[in-house]
């Protein structure tokens, strides 16, 4: 007894794809004893008025027609979990994106093609059984990766919640980028912050904090990690650690300029370098200062924009100005993103007399030394000609990019980068702090650039995500994984070597090798299924059966 239900999504697919009549055809194919359309189909109110109809239908399986599967599915086996039903089901036709995005210039097209799509989901749905999840054991302590801001804020979130954390920092000392950082955006003084947040961790008795070590292996799977640490310092046996999570938090590098004299001229520095002078006054009378923005950013090395630098050089610009309003300033930008609310510090500056001079990348600033004087050249469009200031002091804003290790860590973990060697989340919008591997979750830098409200912000959500884990001795873990059937299995081991999570191994049995799945760690991907030479293995939820229904399905008439 099936039961289908057609979204709207609004004008999303309403504007483009016959709703009812993709209704009215589901309600004539077999099995179907009940289909409605909504307006919004993953909205509260539908979800509570889908469990009575399965409740008086008396449903037992149910499809809906609607987005993608990897954004909304859990939000459906959920309601179908409330209903007393089997989450597995449920079965998902994505009439958004494969029709009526696709298709939005030929509206018959796309409701005939949504129309397969549901006889598809239906045709499958026939033949989908129930599964159970996978029970695991929880280690309730947790690991975090980098004791700068973010891991410190993390470490201390986690055992706010009463669970041990392990906090490993490559360098002796915790602090990270933070400790080069004098002045922030509103006011407050980032030592005195930092300096508290370090005295927390190291008093806090739930912390143990592993400075100047590195972690040389990570193994495991959520709730049960074994994490290997290097000697560290002091020479000694290598150190493991026993963990159920684990939150990555290994922040980013500034880059070194090779550009605009940077490293042949002690008058050439900076951003963070200029703020560590200016909190020392050790810059003594200034008569101009030029800042170039986008040193090393936006380009083919680094085309993401590093996105604190023109709030940084603002800020620092109209801290110049007030300390010295002789001092000339000038903000060579290619685009200004001081975004949110830090246009105040932009506006404050143009106000306190900071100059900006606009340039593009088919021009870019000139710098050279001529007879002991920094000269600066750059085209402004608006005055339509060069400009060519000499100054006393020259400040870059280098990009921020990715550690070097970060590649060797994402394998340890088997978690994904981005383009630009950050740690890539699970979704941007519905899993921000999430990997797609249960129990890693991220914070800070390492994720992209970011500025310390946002870090902080970001840390918190990663450790309230880790407790939800931690707050449990047992984990359900996805029942969809891939099944070995060992009587035809030839043990060729071509399932073992394009898993990207090692979940086959090769055991002997019987006195033969077969490949068996650990399914905690199996993710249901199906490289392997799609691998197998001799189809031993199959994904539940996804079998061969269910595969030729779908397609015989597609191909009725």
């Amino acid at each position: 007894r099936i039961g289908v239900f057609v979204c709207h999504c609004g004008i999303n697919i309403g504007g483009f794809v016959d709703v009812p009549a993709v209704v009215e055809f589901a309600a004539g194919l077999p099995g179907v004893v009940y289909a409605e359309d909504n307006l919004f189909t993953c909205s509260q109110d539908t979800q509570e008025n889908i469990r009575p109809v399965i409740e008086e239908e008396k449903l037992n399986r149910v499809v809906v027609a609607s987005c993608s599967p990897s954004t909304h599915e859990p939000l459906f086996q959920e309601t179908l979990r409330e209903a007393g039903l089997n989450p597995c089901l449920f079965e998902m036709a994505n009439i958004r994106n494969q029709c009526s995005w696709v298709h939005m210039d030929d509206r018959e097209r796309a409701t005939e093609k949504s129309k397969m799509l549901v006889r598809m989901a239906i045709g499958k749905s026939s033949s989908l059984f129930g599964l159970s999840p996978v029970e695991l054991h929880v280690t309730q302590r947790a690991l975090v990766v980098g004791g700068g801001v973010a891991g410190m804020i993390s470490a201390l979130s986690v055992a706010d919640q009463g669970f041990e954390v392990y906090l490993v920092e490559r360098e002796a000392e915790l602090g990270g980028n933070a400790r080069r950082l004098h002045y922030s955006s509103d006011g407050r003084a980032p030592q005195r912050f930092l300096q508290s947040i370090i005295e927390k961790v190291e008093s806090n008795p739930l912390i143990t904090v592993h400075g100047g070590r590195e972690i040389e292996r990570l193994d495991g799977y959520i709730g049960n990690y074994v994490t290997t640490l290097s000697a560290g310092p002091d020479p000694g046996e290598q150190e493991t650690l026993e963990h159920g999570v684990v939150i990555v938090a290994t922040g980013a590098v500034e880059t070194s300029p090779d550009e605009y004299l940077y490293g042949k001229s002690d008058r050439v520095i900076t951003q963070l370098e200029l703020e560590r002078r200016m909190s020392g006054s050790e810059l003594g009378r200034l008569g101009n200062v030029v800042m170039i923005q986008c040193v090393g950013s936006r380009n083919e090395g680094h085309a993401y924009c590093s996105r604190l630098c023109c709030t940084q050089a603002a800020r620092n610009a109209k801290l110049l100005r007030e300390a010295n309003p002789r001092t000339q300033v000038h903000i060579l930008y290619r685009d200004m993103r001081t975004y949110g609310f830090n246009e105040k510090q932009y506006r404050e500056a143009r106000d306190g007399g900071v100059v900006f001079h606009r340039y593009d990348d088919s021009s870019m600033p000139v710098v050279d030394e001529v007879d002991g004087k920094l000269r600066v050249r750059v085209a402004n469009s608006i005055l339509g000609s060069d400009l060519e200031i000499e100054p006393d002091l020259l400040v870059l804003a280098p990009a921020i990019e990715p550690r070097g290790d970060a590649v060797e860590l994402s394998k340890m973990l088997k978690v994904p980068l981005n383009e630009d060697g950050f740690f890539l989340e699970a979704h941007i919008k519905l899993r921000p702090v999430d990997f797609s591997a249960d129990g890693v979750f991220m914070a800070g830098l390492a994720h992209s650039p970011k500025n310390l409200d946002e870090t902080i912000a970001q840390a918190k959500a990663a450790a309230s995500r880790c407790c939800t884990i931690l707050a449990s001795e047992t984990f359900e873990s996805e029942p969809i994984v891939s099944s070995v059937d060992t009587a035809i299995c030839a043990g060729c081991g071509t399932c073992v070597e394009v898993c990207p999570y090692d979940a086959p191994e090769l055991t002997p049995l019987e006195g033969r090798c077969v490949a068996i799945v650990n399914t905690a760690i199996c993710k249901g991907c199906g490289d392997c299924a799609g691998a197998c030479p001799s189809g031993a293995i199959g994904l539940l939820g996804f079998t061969q059966t269910q595969t030729i229904r779908m397609l015989n399905a597609a191909l009725s008439n």
